[in-house]
């Protein structure tokens, strides 16, 4: 029996929730392990895109093993691990790079720049999951997950006039301000009955959340645009791949690490 793609994508939401869930009830290892399995997928798709470049193959393998290997340094509370990884990292790719041009002049700084950049986008940008309370990792997923939910639902209804067609043709203003609205009520009824902020300053969390859930979401569009590929895989019915569910998340999760550092939310 065919599934209409809504019905697929509210499955696919729920089961992705249980994980989080599950990983926020027991923390510790379990958020570590949850955490770096996400890394990995979502990079492996992430270098996937670039499968028509030379040394991919190699790039995927590398990515995969120094994802551990960040996030593992992160949780030292120690900013000069993860740095020493990213740089080892650059090294890595460089010296790879060297030797391949010792025997090839025609090889190209390109894959390691690849490598280094998913490296950055991916595990730094969610390193800060390991760091946030329950309360916080809810509020950010939710923050991303409503966003995109209501803009679809939004745009599927009302979607007219679209809002940067050159980067995502589908997306619309009403999609936009249909994910604005519900993101900044969810962050300010949330943070009114958990967080000890202002309303006024929920609010504006939740319009700076939802610009952030809208810019990631934008940034993955354009990527895929420019490489002429439609979604970043097939591994979530509805969604298309990992990497196209969790692309608004990638920026949430930074901006909201960096405004909780300049403003506590919680106490």
């Amino acid at each position: 029996m065919d599934i209409p793609a809504h019905q697929k994508r509210i499955a696919t939401s729920i089961g992705l929730a249980i994980i989080p869930a599950l990983a926020l009830i027991f923390q510790g290892w379990v958020l570590f392990t949850a955490l770096a399995v996400l890394c990995s997928f979502a990079l492996w798709e992430y270098y996937d895109l670039f499968r028509s470049h030379q040394g991919i193959k190699t790039v995927k393998s590398l990515g995969t093993a120094f994802a551990f290997l960040l996030l593992g340094a992160f949780t030292t509370g120690d900013l000069i691990y993860p740095a020493v990884v990213i740089v080892f990292a650059f090294w890595v790719a460089a010296f790879i790079f060297l030797f391949r041009y010792s025997t090839d002049m025609t090889a190209s700084f390109v894959q390691a720049m690849i490598f280094l950049s998913g490296l950055i986008y991916i595990p730094v940008n969610l390193h800060f999951f390991l760091n946030f309370s329950p309360a916080e990792c809810i509020l950010v997923i939710g923050a991303a997950a409503v966003s995109d939910t209501a803009a679809f639902y939004a745009g599927s209804m009302w979607g007219k006039k679209k809002i940067w067609p050159k980067v995502s043709p589908k997306k619309s203003w009403a999609g936009s301000l249909g994910g604005l609205t519900a993101c900044v009520i969810g962050t300010t009824i949330f943070g009114s009955f958990l967080g000890t902020a202002a309303i006024w300053q929920w609010i504006l969390l939740g319009a700076a959340l939802n610009i952030a859930a809208q810019m990631g979401d934008f940034f993955e569009s354009a990527l895929k645009r420019s490489l002429e590929i439609k979604d970043s895989g097939r591994f979530l019915p509805g969604h298309g791949g990992l990497l196209d569910r969790v692309d608004s998340l990638l920026l949430v999760v930074p901006v909201y690490g960096l405004l909780s550092a300049m403003h506590p939310f919680f106490q």
